[in-house]
């Protein structure tokens, strides 16, 4: 592969995770592109700045860059390897849309040359790096394209997804086991030589399929688990249980580990790649359809009880967190700004939004009326409170100074709430 100074390696989306892998493989010391198609995205990191939220980016970034290590780009230029990592999107129907997926690989095409390595990391429906596969092949027929030509081959294709957590990127990238998987084997040994550059766990070879398999599985796992915690909510809010203590009790028992509720699934993964799976199956996938369905109902479960105290109480109304998930500024397929959206158009002007990772509110909740506020201005001025994303400044607040509030609290961070007193039952939970 040669000396780290003239490995080059371009990575195609600088989104929340093609970013943060191309710095981490610059930090090794190859020399690494960027490509994105936003003019800004590229200014920024050519800045040596960033344009999203997580630990440590920052600082990594503007090393490599200064270094001269990492660098921005709007067009492709030749590599060694070549990552995808653009979105996967499902359409209205929950159809999986590999479109980004084979533009990227288009734009690829026109820089392969022999012994080079094309990697996909996006999460994919199964099947789609043979589809890129086949798409190389139509439109580089002067290479011999693993899997699509006879004798040995000019090229290799692999898929290996990304399986991080939002807030630990930069050390999940580096410490998770990663699952590569080639079109044949020999394209998954020579994946398995580049992410052993810079990937401390396990890197476990299969196939193309398999890996993509698995990644779906993953997440479809977890929404599963997910969906009975917040089934079981709705189930104990009926009864007029408290779902955090019969949880904390329930897992109790050795062999129980019953997930928290919340409002719903939001993320890039979860909340998306189980529908691949029901998308390539339907007859056989009743249970992650399921799933699907319990947790997409849970956030109309939540803006339901969120409104009934809305109308309940009288003055401005604060909604805690816009985020999918705790201490990021990942807003995709939130649950949280899926309430909150509903809740601004419904009542205007009465609602602030409380959410610390954001300097501005999307363009819809702002049209509503609705105002974006601290934490600490909302304490002073807002009787009630809707608990969306457990963000850690939010858990941090005692209960003097949420005394006498009304509270729907969609995530179970304040167990020592007790009812308000500005009417009855207004302490709601779950």
């Amino acid at each position: 592969m040669g000396s780290d100074s003239d490995y080059k390696v371009a990575v195609l989306g600088l989104g929340y995770i093609g970013l943060p892998t191309a710095a981490v493989i610059a930090r090794t010391g190859a020399k690494v592109l960027g490509i994105d198609v936003s003019a800004d995205v590229v200014a920024t990191v050519n800045s040596g700045k960033v344009h999203i939220e997580e630990v440590d980016l920052d600082g990594l970034v503007s090393g490599v860059v200064a270094r001269g290590d990492l660098r921005a780009s709007l067009t492709i230029e030749p590599a060694d390897v070549f990552v995808i990592a653009v979105p996967t999107p499902f359409d209205h129907d929950h159809q999986p849309n590999i479109g980004y997926v084979l533009r990227a690989a288009t734009t690829v095409a026109a820089a392969l040359k022999p012994g080079d390595l094309v990697v996909l990391e996006s999460t994919s429906p199964v099947g789609t790096t043979e589809k890129v596969a086949d798409l190389l092949a139509q439109l580089r027929p002067d290479l011999a394209i693993p899997g699509r030509s006879a004798g040995a081959p000019d090229i290799a294709i692999a898929y290996c997804p990304e399986r991080v957590l939002p807030g630990r990127i930069l050390i999940e990238l580096i410490d998770n086991d990663r699952v590569i998987g080639g079109i044949t084997s020999r394209c998954a040994r020579k994946a398995l030589q580049f992410y052993r550059r810079f990937v401390r766990g396990a890197c476990v070879t299969t196939t193309s399929r398999a890996a993509e398999m698995t990644k779906l599985t993953e997440n479809a796992f977890r929404d599963v688990n997910i969906a009975f915690a917040n089934e079981l909510s709705v189930i104990a809010d009926g009864m007029g249980v408290d779902v955090w203590e019969v949880i904390r009790l329930a897992n109790r028992h050795p062999r129980v580990n019953i997930l928290s509720p919340g409002p719903g699934v939001g993320g890039h993964c979860i909340a998306v790649d189980p529908w691949f799976l029901v998308a390539a199956d339907p007859a056989n996938t009743p249970l992650i359809r399921t799933a699907r369905e319990v947790n997409d109902a849970k956030t109309d479960h939540a803006i339901a009880k969120a409104t009934a105290l809305i109308e309940a109480t009288q003055g401005p109304v604060a909604l805690l967190g816009l985020a999918f998930k705790a201490n990021i500024d990942d807003f995709r397929e939130s649950p949280a700004l899926k309430v909150a959206s509903a809740l601004a158009a419904r009542f205007g002007e009465r609602v602030r939004i409380v959410e610390p990772y954001a300097r501005t509110l999307p363009d819809t909740l702002a049209a509503s009326g609705a105002r974006l506020i601290d934490i600490d201005t909302a304490l002073e001025g807002c009787d009630t409170m809707v608990v969306l994303v457990d963000h850690d400044i939010f858990r941090s607040i005692p209960l003097d100074e949420r005394a006498g509030k009304a509270v729907y609290d969609t995530r179970g961070i304040w167990p020592d709430q007790p009812p308000a007193t500005t009417g009855p039952q207004l302490r709601l939970a779950g």
